[in-house]
């Protein structure tokens, strides 16, 4: 009887938390092109400007790769308007805080302010957007910024080439996410400044972009502010993207990374997955909960808890637009060999190939989703990225709403099928990722 009141609160508690977290949002479209979302919160008195362009490391021309993360530093120099160096100097002053992020499919800015900045949240955004500094003293900053960036996070990181992706050149031969996000700091110490400034005219425009306004704001006021700032910024002819198809790898490879930051070699399993946009790449999202999320997941209680292999065990996605990458990987306890990790990993997955996961598990993976939910749309921040990568990306703005009821739709057969068809041998490679001391 106690368990089955426990599982009454549960279910009462996740409807009740679905309910309360369903993202209420408009969307319409500037004269220019522009795609606007808003997203009305009153809970706090605080609101997120973000804007989203679909630009990406992907859309780098060879020899000249970089740009786009470098533009996620250098839009904050200043613009004809905010003087040099004076941005985030304005923005704390307000009481708001600000940053941007770069992948390989698109660059996204944003800021959170006092509801009662929006006005100046809007001007900021649209100023980067009409009137940035891009001088030789900017780019010449910037490039510093991004080296330094570069040998924290990758080249003085441990295991940083696997959490960044350059490790993705062995999972891509012709596609573009095959080159690290960061660019080759050599592509960006020859570039001229001509060329900083091409790249910025050919993707910044407002028909290359969303803006996402969330929080606490008058719908009628929002608008009107959005058009006095935007509206008036000219549509330009967006460039035309080349769609690189990326082979199917049928023959398992193998291959070695070196990193002079690690002292415990890690084994990973690396596949090339579906679009974030189609169905299977939830599934294989499902699978990766099973096999690693918690200390309760099958790889983690196999070879961690139970046979003391491994120090650690995971798996995780990557969604990307084109294609998503999914790793499955381990590192060794003492001297257990890596192909007896390897083997052991293949045997869970196996498993998924073959049998159907148990009730008890796929109820499991589906409870850790809603939380995830909940979780991701607990501030207004977190939903402004939201509703702007699943506008951009996923093709759905709406998906912020629907993806939970793609997961809980899931059947343990899809699960089956999907573990078949994209985790076999042929389509892997395997990276030995080991300390530079092992290297002959």
């Amino acid at each position: 009887m106690k368990k089955s009141i426990l599982s009454l609160t549960s279910a009462f508690l996740v409807a009740f938390s679905l309910n309360a977290q369903k993202v209420e949002f408009e969307e319409y479209d500037l004269n220019n092109g522009m795609h606007v979302i808003l997203h009305q919160d009153d809970s706090a008195p605080i609101v997120t400007v973000g804007v989203m362009y679909h630009v990406g490391a992907k859309d780098e021309v060879d020899g000249k790769t970089g740009m786009a993360h470098f533009y996620e530093h250098l839009l904050f120099t200043g613009t004809k308007n905010i003087e040099r160096s004076k941005w985030n100097e304005i923005t704390s002053a307000r009481g708001g805080a600000g940053n941007a992020n770069t992948n390989w499919d698109r660059t996204y800015y944003y800021q959170t302010f006092p509801s009662n900045e929006l006005k100046l949240a809007l001007w900021m955004e649209s100023e980067r957007l009409l009137h940035p500094i891009i001088d030789q003293k900017a780019v010449d900053t910037q490039n510093e910024v991004v080296k330094e960036e570069k040998r924290q996070r990758m080249d003085n990181a441990p295991y940083g080439k696997v959490i960044y992706g350059d490790v993705y050149s062995h999972l891509f031969e012709k596609h573009k996410y095959g080159r690290p996000m960061i660019g080759y700091i050599k592509d960006l110490d020859a570039a001229k400044l001509e060329e900083f400034q091409a790249f910025y005219n050919k993707w910044y425009m407002p028909n290359n972009a969303v803006l996402v306004v969330a929080g606490n704001f008058e719908k009628g006021n929002a608008k009107s502010l959005i058009n006095d700032y935007f509206a008036s910024i000219p549509a330009r002819t967006k460039p035309n993207r080349i769609k690189i198809t990326e082979p199917e790898r049928t023959v398992e490879k193998r291959v070695t990374e070196y990193d002079s930051n690690i002292q415990i070699p890690l084994i990973g399993l690396a596949y090339k997955t579906p679009s974030m946009r189609e169905r299977d790449a939830k599934v294989l999202d499902v699978i990766s909960t099973v096999l690693s999320n918690g200390k309760s997941s099958r790889l983690y209680k196999k070879l961690v808890d139970d046979k003391k292999k491994a120090l650690q065990a995971f798996s995780f996605a990557r969604p990307l637009e084109d294609y998503s990458v999914y790793i499955i990987g381990a590192m060794p306890l003492g001297k257990t060999p890596l192909d007896d990790l390897i083997k052991e990993m293949d045997e869970e997955i196996v498993k998924l190939q073959t049998e159907l996961i148990s009730d008890e598990d796929l109820q499991k993976v589906r409870n850790k989703f809603e939380n995830q939910f909940v979780a991701s749309n607990s501030n207004v921040t977190g939903i402004a990225n939201s509703l702007a990568r699943n506008y951009m990306l996923a093709g759905d703005t709406n998906r912020i709403n629907t993806e939970l009821e793609i997961i809980n739709s899931i059947t343990k057969e899809e699960i089956r099928e999907v573990a078949k068809k994209y985790l076999a041998k042929n389509r892997r490679v395997v990276l030995d990722y080991l300390p530079a001391s092992k290297k002959k």
